[in-house]
């Protein structure tokens, strides 16, 4: 069939039948395909590209999708969906069958069998194998095996026919399918809220949806306890490791429809179960209870242990230090540096120009010159390498100090296989979330101590929990607090307004010398104002006055993705603005030449959440796609895409750990929900040689008035404490 494109818009969906050809490329990892069908009134074959599980050339297809035109290999249609028939002439039988769908027949074997029993000879194969016997050169144990064979891909089929049926696409019903195997109908019919946790990128929406399909009753227990687990999932996204009861029911009531009554008693289920546990009110997902509750245990343990850290004389190493570096440290520097060989753990927070870094190198000098086993560790790699930076000793992300092997199921480095070191020492620990601290802590032996760096000033982690506010809060170990803003970091206006809106107190605008001034505060009333001046800022003024490319040196940070000024909208208007005409990848979401940030860890690619990089290549006959990476080309599947987002702008959060020579921050009173002192104070932190802050005057007041931090629901303080 043929189909006039004039009349279709770009998300109008169109179906086309044919009988597959040819395959030009399969890709068995993930179903990743390139095609040729025959379609009746076409002339000539259409390519088609694509996911489907175990294709054979003879089947018939019927793809649901778009036609799109590469600009290598021309027109060609990529579908989303796709049907499958078993062919039904003697000529795409003979095909199908020597394509090697079943071990043992070839072309010549084939012949020979759709010779003999033409039409039929799908159903000999599969309900009367025994007549395969009468064909040259199949005895009764071949028989056997054509026909096992045959109706194992015919299991396959029908199961994904079936997943299909109940509005699972292609690409998810084969991960349901590689899950579960030939009990995927099965599994899936008794329990379709499994696929939420069981199946990565179904959530419980989509599952409800399967359940509906197949008829479960919107009260049913199964569905409430599904719902609330799907809740508990959503709140370690928002941050919290617990949730309140009565919050958690009601959430639960909105979502699902059912009164309360019904849910209570699917919460008692799940707590018999271990599921879930209630803890004074507070509702945890199993793990995360175990998680926090180990956290708490562990930092007990390290502080009693014993201490492999000699007595040193602080006072002389301190000495020796500043006339080597050529530097004089605060009273706060020196007591931190004289605490952090006193204690087996020390916290040390403090605000940008504060001496956090020339602290560090302090540290790394003394423990270099008394020869004891010390890492750095920092929770991202741009933030490691912002550490090793600093120091000019190796650094380490944390899941690399770890040794994480996806290969090996998960960190090798554990209680049973501790760090060999006498001393650890982690910055940026406003990043570093719950289950990640766990892991940390397990992995220290009882001797070594621990320094933990960071801004408490600052957002807390992404990721569940506020370990680091936490430990502050809690009083349980020493904290030294570095407030005095170094000389050489006055001058800086970055520094000067990071201090003020930290405050509470308005940035200022004013040069203090006769140097180009690194932070500019310009107000626009409007959204589309804002938008407008970013344009210009990020096309001409920036590069013209300060030399910063666009694509590479300047970064824009706002508070949410929604809205004109928004992230997703910004990426829009900025990936038309900086890379209009670069090669398009999966449709037009991204084009080479694209900034694109990770937004999920890839162990095996060692490329993790937050990372920023560039496309660089679109292999689209292979469906790889290279992107640039802190000088290594990582190659992702186009199926793969899914792990990153356009990055010419990003949410405050996502910038946390990371610096950028320029930063744009635009603020618009849409954003008022997020509006907190403390988004605004990491935002600015983040420009190392220029800041410049585009917002409404309202938007600015209310981030400067709101310096109540989000709050987070944890019970560690308290579980410290008891300690």
């Amino acid at each position: 069939m043929t189909v006039n494109q004039k009349n279709l818009t770009p998300d109008t969906p169109i179906k086309i039948e044919g009988v597959l050809e040819r395959l030009v490329f399969c890709n068995t990892t993930n179903d990743f395909i390139v095609g040729s069908l025959i379609v009746g009134s076409r002339s000539s074959p259409v390519v088609i590209v694509g996911l489907l599980p175990s294709p054979h050339p003879g089947e018939t297809l019927i793809l649901e999708g778009s036609w799109e035109i590469d600009k290598r290999f021309g027109e060609q249609f990529r579908f989303i969906k796709a049907e499958t028939k078993a062919p039904s002439t003697v000529k795409g039988i003979e095909k199908y069958l020597s394509s090697n769908l079943i071990k043992g027949i070839g072309s010549e074997m084939a012949r020979r069998i759709t010779a003999m029993f033409g039409e039929t000879t799908l159903d000999v194969i599969e309900k009367d194998p025994e007549k395969l016997r009468n064909v040259p050169g199949i005895g009764s144990v071949r028989a056997g095996k054509i026909s096992q064979a045959f109706n194992e891909q015919k299991d396959i089929r029908d199961i994904m026919l079936f997943l299909q049926s109940h509005t699972i696409s292609p690409a998810y019903a084969y991960r349901i399918f590689k899950k579960y195997g030939k009990m995927s109908i099965e599994a899936v019919s008794r329990d379709p809220y499994r696929l939420a946790t069981d199946i990565k990128g179904i959530g419980f929406r989509s599952a409800d949806k399967v359940a509906g399909s197949l008829g479960i009753d919107l009260k049913s227990p199964l569905r409430a306890a599904a719902g609330i687990l799907d809740i508990l999932d959503d709140i370690q996204t928002e941050g919290h490791v617990c949730y309140p009861r009565e919050l958690l029911l009601e959430r639960a009531r909105e979502l699902l429809g059912v009164d309360k009554s019904g849910l209570e008693s699917a919460l008692i289920r799940l707590e018999q179960s271990n599921r879930v546990i209630i803890d004074e009110g507070l509702v945890y997902e199993y793990y995360m209870a175990m998680t926090e509750r180990s956290l708490a245990s562990r930092l007990k343990d390290l502080i009693m242990g014993p201490r492999s850290v000699p007595n040193i004389k602080t006072g002389l190493a301190i000495q020796w230090v500043e006339s080597r570096l050529n530097i004089e440290l605060s009273e706060a520097q020196r007591m931190a540096v004289s605490k952090a060989f006193e204690h087996k753990i020390l916290i040390i927070t403090g605000g940008p120009g504060t001496g956090k870094t020339t602290l560090l190198r302090v540290l790394t000098q003394i423990l270099d010159a008394k020869k004891l086993r010390y890492v750095l560790a920092a929770p991202t790699g741009r933030a490691a390498k912002r550490l090793f930076e600093a120091t000019g000793r190796e650094a380490k992300t944390i899941h690399r100090l770890l040794e994480y092997s996806s290969a090996q199921g998960g960190f090798q480095r554990s209680p049973q296989h501790p760090l060999e070191v006498d001393f650890v020492i982690v910055d940026e620990m406003s990043m570093v979330d719950v289950q990640l601290m766990n892991t940390l802590l397990g992995a220290i032996p009882q001797g070594a101590s621990l320094v933990l760096v960071g801004d408490a000033d600052q957002l807390p982690s992404v990721g569940p929990g506020n370990v680091f506010g936490d430990l502050v809060e809690s009083c349980i170990l020493p904290v030294i607090r570095l407030g005095t803003v170094f000389r050489q970091a006055r001058h800086s206006l970055i520094v000067k307004n990071a201090h003020r809106v930290n405050q509470g107190l308005h940035p200022q605008n004013e040069l203090t010398d006769s140097r180009l001034p690194d932070f500019f505060l310009i107000e626009k009333e409007d959204a589309e104002q804002a938008l407008q001046i970013l344009r210009e800022l990020i096309a001409v003024r920036i590069p013209q006055r300060f030399g910063f490319s666009p694509s590479e040196d300047i970064q824009v940070l706002t508070p949410m993705n929604k809205g004109i000024i928004g992230a997703d909208n910004l990426n829009r208007e900025l990936r038309d603005l900086l890379n209009p005409s670069g090669v398009t990848i999966r449709g037009d979401k991204f084009r080479v030449g694209d900034r694109v940030m990770q937004i999920r860890n890839n162990y095996d690619k060692e490329v993790f959440n937050g990372d920023i990089g560039t496309i660089v290549s679109f292999e689209s006959e292979w469906g790889e796609v290279g992107v640039y990476f802190d000088g290594n080309v990582v190659t992702y599947h186009i199926s793969e895409l899914d792990e990153m987002n356009l990055a010419y702008a990003v949410t405050i959060h996502k910038s946390q750990g990371s610096e950028y020579k320029a930063v744009i921050i635009p603020l618009a009173t849409q954003h008022y929900v997020l509006l907190k002192r403390n988004l605004l104070y990491t935002a600015i932190t983040r420009g190392k040689e220029l800041v410049i802050l585009v917002t409404n005057p309202k938007a600015l007041h209310l981030a400067l008035e709101d310096r109540n931090v989000e709050h987070r629901f944890t019970n560690l303080v308290k579980r410290l404490q008891e300690f």
